[in-house]
C-alpha cells in the first residue's frame, strides 16, 4: 500500500475493514486543498487505536468514505508535560496551541491573571487548532484544552505530585535547566507561562508560599508569553529525550 497522503484524527473506532463517513470539512480540505481522489491512501489515528492505512471510496467534493485497511502503528501512551498559559492576542494564543502540540502537552490550561489581555476564548475553536497540529506532526493524541480557570482555582486544583513551574520575567528562581536537571526523573511537569505584563508580585508571592510551585529564570532577555511557552517545553524535550 503507498503512503498515506495526510493523517486526520477520527474520534472513533479505527478496526481493518470498517468504512468511515467523512466529516464535511474532512471532504472539503481532502478534495479542494489536497485534490485527492478514489483510490488515493490517507491514514486516521487516535490515541485508543492508534494509526490506520484507509482508501478513500466513492470520493467526490461532497461525500467520502474511507475504508480503514492495515494498523500502521499501534497505540502509545503519549505523557507529556501540562502547560498552564494566560490568553494573550488571538494569533498568539493560536500559536502557543500549534506548538504546544507539537511539542509534546498533555494538557493546556488557560488561567487568568491579574495583567491577562483577554478572558474570552473560543474553546472549541482551539481544540480544532490542536487536532490539525496533531494531524501535522505525527503524534496520535490531542492535549485536552480546559476552560479558563483564575489563578487561586488553578493552584488550588492543582494535583498531588505534579510541579508547577513558573516563568519569572523579573529573574527570579534558578534556570530552567537545573530545575529540570535536580528532578526526579519520575516526577511531572506542569509549566506557566504569565501574559504580556507578567505576574503581579502578590501574584509571585502567592504561587511561591506553595511548595509545588517553582519560579525559574528564563534567561537574560524578558520573553514573549509565546517564546517562554516554546522555550520551556524545548528544554522538557531536550533534557528528557521526548
Amino acid at each position: 500500500m503507498s503512503k498515506p497522503k495526510t493523517r486526520l484524527y477520527i474520534d472513533g473506532v479505527l478496526e481493518s475493514g470498517r468504512e468511515m463517513s467523512l466529516r464535511k470539512d474532512h471532504i472539503h480540505f481532502l478534495a479542494n486543498v489536497l485534490r485527492l481522489k478514489s483510490g488515493d491512501v490517507i491514514a486516521l489515528f487516535n490515541a485508543n487505536d492508534g494509526e490506520w492505512s484507509a482508501i478513500l471510496e466513492n470520493f467526490s467534493k461532497r461525500q467520502g468514505i474511507a475504508r480503514i485497511e492495515k494498523q500502521r502503528r499501534g497505540p502509545d501512551p503519549e505523557h507529556g508535560p501540562w502547560l498552564v498559559f494566560a490568553p494573550v492576542k488571538k494569533k498568539r494564543t493560536d500559536f502557543i496551541i500549534e506548538k504546544a502540540t507539537e511539542l509534546g502537552v498533555e494538557q493546556l490550561i488557560p488561567v487568568i491573571t491579574k495583567f491577562t489581555a483577554t478572558s474570552h476564548l473560543n474553546v472549541e475553536r482551539l481544540r480544532v487548532i490542536a487536532t490539525e497540529a496533531a494531524e501535522q506532526c505525527g503524534r496520535l493524541s490531542t492535549p485536552e484544552i480546559s476552560e479558563p480557570c483564575s489563578l487561586i482555582e488553578l493552584v488550588g486544583n492543582w494535583p498531588k505530585g505534579r510541579r508547577l513551574i513558573v516563568g519569572d520575567e523579573k529573574g527570579g528562581g534558578v534556570s530552567l535547566v537545573q530545575a529540570l536537571s535536580t528532578a526526579d526523573e519520575c516526577s511531572e511537569h506542569g509549566f506557566l507561562v504569565g501574559p504580556e505584563g507578567g505576574f503581579d508580585d502578590d501574584e509571585l508571592e502567592f504561587m511561591e508560599g506553595h511548595d509545588f510551585c517553582q519560579t525559574v529564570d528564563l534567561g537574560p532577555r524578558i520573553l514573549r508569553a509565546e517564546t517562554a511557552a516554546v522555550a520551556s517545553l524545548s528544554v522538557w524535550n531536550a533534557l528528557t529525550g521526548r
